[in-house]
């Protein structure tokens, strides 16, 4: 049986009934929804020790890096980046979502950080053209989304502004990816030290033309409520975060949070932290939006690329095989010239030959006849 939901009639056989049914619609989309699950791609891209695992472990309430081993100084040198996959299966009240945390150790910690950026990118791409492949295939009922949804960029809370590192790695993925920036371990910055790097760092980014992920406009039908929070998220970009994985008793109430020897960073605390805000925007409110806009602007102009280079190789082909073909035709009609000029010899000669032996006939014909003449003449003669 149907719940009723926003105004909709449970369905039934009763043919009095004053509606025709179609109100259920919603409910049948989410009870399919439900049944299937979701799936969730979360790529987080920063130098080691600004707390990208903390924050991913507090975002989700889970323990991804149990066996993480931190590289020592020495091994870092020659370090390049490399692609780490995790993924864990998350139910809340029925509803399922699988979810991949894409991991990139290794990224900026080396002396020569020129290629970091080349990686994540190869990664993107590879995940886009295996889902074009899939798509394209005969079947595609069961097509596993492994597409990077959202990628939380870490910003380091120290320096004065964004570094020209992260802003060659930003220009190359704005076009790939959504494009979430994260100032991590904000908790060694005051507020006012906070509110100055964030002015800096979206000055840098305009007069830079990168451009990051854009929440969607409020719906004019949206509560008072949804407008103010929705605003309250643009304002507080980019997010300057505090995770934990420590549980600490504070005043009787256990808060997740870090202890220091002035007091307790609560990080589920709006004035110590936009640790919340994050876990609104990724989770409750825009996980959607994320996915929808990697379909219908990035995954859909890596499509078109493709169908571009796809249209211009058949071209290529085409034209490569009609120079082909018309060298091919061009050497069978010389040859083919050449065969007739010598058919064209041989009868020419065959000609002349029935010539001389038609002239020759002609001659003994005519010596023939000029024998027979005298011999008729000589009898006339003596018969006289």
């Amino acid at each position: 049986m149907i719940s009723k939901k926003s105004g909709a009639k449970t369905p039934s056989f009763d043919r009095d009934r004053d509606y025709i049914g179609f109100a259920t619609l919603p409910e049948q989309v989410h009870r399919k929804s439900v049944k299937r699950g979701f799936e969730f791609t979360l790529m987080v891209v920063g130098e080691s020790g600004l707390g990208k695992s903390t924050l991913v472990n507090s975002l989700f309430l889970g323990d991804l890096y149990n066996e993480r081993v931190i590289s020592k100084v020495e091994e870092r040198i020659e370090k390049t980046t490399r692609i780490e996959k995790k993924t864990m299966d998350i139910e809340e009240q029925g509803v399922r979502v699988r979810l991949t945390i894409i991991d990139t150790p290794g990224f900026g910690d080396s002396v020569n950080c020129e290629d970091s950026w080349r990686m994540c990118t190869s990664y993107i791409d590879e995940q886009f053209r295996q889902y074009f492949t899939d798509e394209s295939g005969l079947n595609r009922r069961n097509i596993q989304d492994n597409r990077v949804h959202c990628c939380l960029y870490f910003i380091p809370p120290y320096g004065h502004s964004i570094r020209q590192m992260d802003l060659d790695m930003l220009r190359r993925l704005q076009k790939k990816v959504n494009i979430v920036l994260v100032i991590g371990k904000a908790d060694c910055l005051t507020k006012t030290e906070v509110q100055k790097l964030k002015k800096r760092i979206l000055s840098d980014l305009e007069d830079n033309h990168i451009h990051l992920y854009q929440f969607p406009e409020c719906d004019s039908d949206e509560d008072d409520e949804f407008k103010q929070q929705d605003r309250e998220l643009k304002a507080c970009l980019p997010f300057a975060v505090v995770g934990s994985n420590v549980i600490l008793e504070v005043a009787g109430k256990k808060v997740r949070g870090r202890q220091y020897p002035w007091g307790v960073v609560d990080v589920e605390n709006q004035e110590h932290s936009d640790f919340i805000k994050l876990r609104t925007m990724l989770i409750s409110t825009h996980m959607q939006d994320l996915k929808d806009t990697t379909q219908d602007v990035h995954y859909e102009n890596f499509r078109a690329q493709c169908i571009s280079q796809i249209s211009q190789h058949a071209l290529r082909e085409r034209n490569k095989l009609k120079r082909d073909s018309v060298s091919s035709n061009g050497l069978d009609q010389n040859e083919t010239d050449r065969l007739l000029l010598q058919k064209d010899e041989e009868i020419r000669r065959m000609q002349d030959m029935l010539t001389q032996m038609q002239e020759k006939l002609k001659a003994t014909h005519l010596k023939e006849m000029k024998m027979n003449h005298s011999n008729n003449n000589s009898d006339s003669v003596i018969d006289v």
